[in-house]
């Protein structure tokens, strides 16, 4: 009897039907919050990209003409192809030196044990989870005290600070997914470390390597804080440019800043474009909140 019971009330758990969120009210709240916001972003976004094409645009709902020679003087006033030279050299050279440093970091943390690696992780977190400009200042003042600010390298170390934790966030779930066995044989067939790590292990690492040197190298290109602290006048990136462009002293036509701003939005969409197709975000989310938990 009881087991007939269970069955019955087994098949009728299973007969219930679920509740839809679409047809409640809070389903429609937030489905009206969520259009609301991208009609709004879209607004935002489309305002500065038909401003950017503008001749003159005051009180109507578009505006008297068209031009693209806002794009011409915005590349000729900011000297847009030196900054553009400077963001990629700083982003190229951030790539290579957090991946240098950052991919044997993450092999230490996936396959060695030690007292205090938790602690270890955790401060291999910190410059992700806290807002940059908090540790910018002193980074900066250090910078500064060395006479390194203002130069590329000191762009670069500042970059590098968040780059190198987010290249060992990344590349450990890598490194860990790569059965130990694999090193265990090389060592039998008397292979060094050295040699595991180049010709065993970084094949097979090409995926996350890749994976993590695109993210950085669009993490670097938006970057404004560390990059504003430190920066000179020859070591501009182009958010920063961007910012002095529209709060420098001056009179600058708006319409040029805006053209500037969408050769800077599609520079970081191409960036992020590439990205999406070698990593998927929900990977390190899930990633950074198990090492938190930790």
């Amino acid at each position: 009897m009881t087991t007939a019971t269970t069955r019955g009330s087994g098949l009728l758990s299973k007969a219930r039907p679920r509740k839809r969120l679409v047809g409640t009210p809070g389903g429609w709240l937030i489905w009206g919050v969520v259009i609301f916001f991208f009609v709004h972003l879209a607004g935002v976004i489309g305002s500065v990209v038909v401003n950017s094409f503008a001749t003159q645009w005051f009180d109507t709902w578009l505006p008297s003409g068209f031009t693209a020679r806002w794009y011409a003087e915005a590349w000729a006033e900011f000297d847009l192809f030196d900054v553009l030279f400077v963001t990629l050299e700083i982003a190229l050279a951030v790539v290579v030196a957090s991946v240098i440093l950052g991919v044997p970091a993450a092999y230490a943390l996936a396959r060695r044990s030690f007292p205090g690696k938790r602690l270890v992780m955790l401060l291999f977190l910190l410059p992700l989870l806290v807002p940059p400009i908090t540790y910018g200042i002193p980074l900066a003042t250090v910078l500064y005290r060395f006479n390194l600010a203002g130069s590329l390298p000191g762009v670069i170390l500042a970059n590098m600070v968040p780059s190198v934790p987010f290249v060992v966030l990344v590349m450990t779930p890598f490194i860990e997914q790569i059965d130990p066995n694999v090193e265990a044989a090389a060592r039998m067939c008397g292979a060094k470390t050295s040699k595991i790590f180049i010709r065993v292990l970084a094949p097979l690492l090409v995926p996350g390597i890749l994976a993590a040197s695109v993210l950085v190298l669009v993490r670097t290109v938006a970057m404004f804080e560390l990059t504003f602290l430190t920066a000179g006048p020859t070591t501009e990136t182009l958010v920063v440019a961007l910012y002095y462009s529209a709060f420098a002293a001056g009179i600058r036509a708006g319409q040029s800043i805006d053209a500037m701003a969408v050769i800077y939005m599609l520079t970081t969409l191409v960036l992020l474009i590439i990205a999406l197709r070698f990593v998927d975000p929900t990977q390190l989310v899930a990633r950074v909140k198990e090492q938190a938990a930790e």
